[in-house]
């Protein structure tokens, strides 16, 4: 039975829900990662994600070298903690749809992070597992592949106003 100290990623690079949206995408950028711990001091207060960056801040207009991670990050976080154990965290993380998950010790502090890919990487034998919980994960988020208004010739538009009345 693995644990999450077994395969987490330890002391992940954090930041302040002062740091602005430009801060945490050079991070992003440096570091090859999609998310980011925020911490007030050594205690979790939420993750800020490449998403968060783009549909909280830069889809609302919002100027990203003043906005702040508080104003955009995910304030509500699962968290795990190091001596659980990953098949558990495995069926959390699917249930919830997250594919990255902070580690937190006893007295709340930040120890870690866990990803599907810490799993898939440390855990060879959990492969089958993690395919599965990935799946799970990513299911419902298909993309909408239709053509946009605006790129759909005149009788593409009218036949889609056809189906709308009809």
């Amino acid at each position: 039975m693995a644990t999450v100290q077994d395969v987490m990623t330890r002391s992940p690079r954090t930041m302040s829900p002062q740091d602005t949206l430009v801060d945490a995408a050079k991070v992003m950028d440096e570091l090859n990662i999609g998310v980011v711990p925020v911490c007030d001091g050594d205690r979790l207060c939420g993750v800020v994600t490449d998403r968060d960056i783009v549909v909280r801040g830069l889809a609302r207009d919002v100027d990203p070298r003043t906005c702040k991670l508080s104003d955009v990050m995910s304030g509500h976080v699962r968290t795990a903690r190091q001596d659980d154990d990953v098949d558990e965290v495995l069926v959390e993380m699917a249930n919830a749809q997250v594919r990255r998950m902070p580690v937190v010790d006893g007295q709340d502090r930040l120890v870690g992070i866990l990803s599907i890919g810490d799993i898939a990487a440390k855990s060879p034998e959990d492969e089958g597992d993690v395919g599965t919980s990935l799946g799970d994960i990513s299911s419902p988020a298909e993309p909408d592949r239709s053509e946009p208004q605006s790129m759909q010739v005149p009788s593409q538009k009218a036949s889609q106003k056809q189906k709308q009345k009809g």
